[in-house]
């Protein structure tokens, strides 16, 4: 048995730094993930005037609840959609202030209308300055009393996430109806912390009521990224006999990518999961399948990438939101495969993908990291010479991940 170290997840260190920030008194943060998008993010509210402490495994926040301790302040939110989505959302519930965010060129790409529209109906005074519902922005906050609002996340469950942290720190709370949404566990992940620092949301349907009352802190353990295990599971996957156990994602697991084993399971892998530990094993046989990953798109890629392997055709449907992630995702996996050599087809939202024999090529990342680490998976398989324009933009979640990657196949 191979037991890999997954790192924090991403999306779980994001979420809890907004909430620490904002909660009374100072919490300690196990674990965290150190990637640039995570140091992006820490770096940004020390702009804000939020007091941090990073050590080695343990980050500790010191909460304002009364919002952003500089009046002013300008942030570069790197390449980071959360950085870029909810340090805004946070500055927005300050007593006063004028803040101005900007983004890398990929992230001032990647779309914002549906929560700074969100945030102008509820009275934020915001302004875009360049192209409107992108990236550069500017916030005069002067604290957000709350009512209804109406949001599409449609293009991005953080959208969503955003405003129901923000809730507690208004006058008033929020109620939130969606009229669409795609990658709803990342959804429940916010519930479930939110819940942790003391805040309750509750569901009707599409709507979410959000109470005022604010955020208590506490000492917060982040979950290994699940995710990025994806890569390290459907590597087990496409190799006979060899085994992979992530410690710390579990049956109890607040992230939904672990749900990315079911679909090894349904192909033909072994499958084993315990309150504390997910194991995955390759048996020799992976079988085509349909499957629908809306509520786990961020895992597409490595389903795409390791489609070859499989007996018949892999066909995926539902991620027309992975077409505006740091690359359009379902073009960027179809281009990679054909010039390994693999029959693929596209539509609007799905990538079906035949079997075949992946030959050597250089594969075009477009500085986003899901393309190189998912297709490191596809190189374990072909002959010497997969290569990566960008291997470095592995940094945004998992600086380590070529060093780790490299380290399981020394183990098998």
């Amino acid at each position: 048995m191979t037991v890999v170290d997954i790192p924090g997840s991403k999306s779980v260190t994001a979420r809890a730094l907004f909430l620490a920030a904002a909660a009374a008194g100072t919490t300690t943060l196990l674990r965290p993930l150190r990637s640039d998008d995570t140091e992006g993010f820490a770096e940004g509210l020390g702009r804000l005037g939020y007091r941090l402490e990073r050590e080695a495994g343990a980050w500790r926040v010191e909460g304002r609840p009364q919002g952003p301790a500089a009046s002013e302040a300008d942030v570069h939110c790197r390449d980071g959609a959360t950085t870029a989505r909810f340090l805004p959302t946070l500055a927005a519930a300050g007593a006063s202030g004028t803040y101005r965010f900007d983004a890398s060129p990929q992230m001032r790409r990647r779309p914002l209308a549906p929560l700074t529209d969100a945030l102008r109906s509820l009275g934020v005074d915001l302004s875009h300055e360049e192209a409107e519902g992108h990236h550069p922005l500017r916030i005069a906050a002067a604290g957000v009393k709350g009512g209804d609002v109406t949001l599409d996340a449609g293009e991005s469950s953080q959208y969503l996430t955003a405003l129901l942290m923000l809730g507690p720190l208004t006058a008033e709370g929020l109620r939130i109806t969606v009229t669409d949404l795609v990658s709803a566990p990342y959804v429940e992940i916010t519930l479930a912390m939110m819940r942790a620092f003391g805040a309750e949301v509750t569901r009707e349907g599409s709507t979410f009521t959000v109470p005022p009352g604010g955020y208590r802190a506490t000492t917060y353990a982040v979950e290994p990224d699940a995710s990025t295990a994806s890569y390290f599971f459907a590597a087990a996957a496409i190799s006979p006999g060899r085994e992979v156990t992530v410690a710390g994602l579990g049956a109890g697991a607040l992230q939904g990518d672990l749900r990315f084993v079911d679909v090894l399971e349904r192909m033909g892998a072994r499958v084993r999961v315990t309150a504390d530990s997910t194991t995955v094993r390759g048996t020799g046989t992976l079988r085509g399948l349909t499957v629908n990953m809306r509520d786990i798109s961020d895992t597409m890629p490595t389903l795409a990438a390791v489609a070859p392997y499989a007996a018949g055709p892999v066909r995926i449907e539902d991620v027309a939101n992975t077409r505006v992630k740091e690359c359009d995702r379902l073009e960027g996996c179809a281009q990679n495969l054909r010039r390994m050599g693999i029959t693929v087809a596209t539509g609007p939202d799905w990538i079906e993908i035949r079997p075949g024999t992946p030959r050597p090529a250089e594969i075009a990342t477009h500085g986003d990291h899901r393309m190189a680490m998912s297709f490191a998976v596809t190189s374990l398989r072909t002959a010497p010479g997969v290569t990566f324009d960008d291997p470095g933009c592995v940094r945004k979640t998992f600086p380590a991940f070529h060093e780790a990657f490299a380290a399981l196949q020394r183990a098998w």
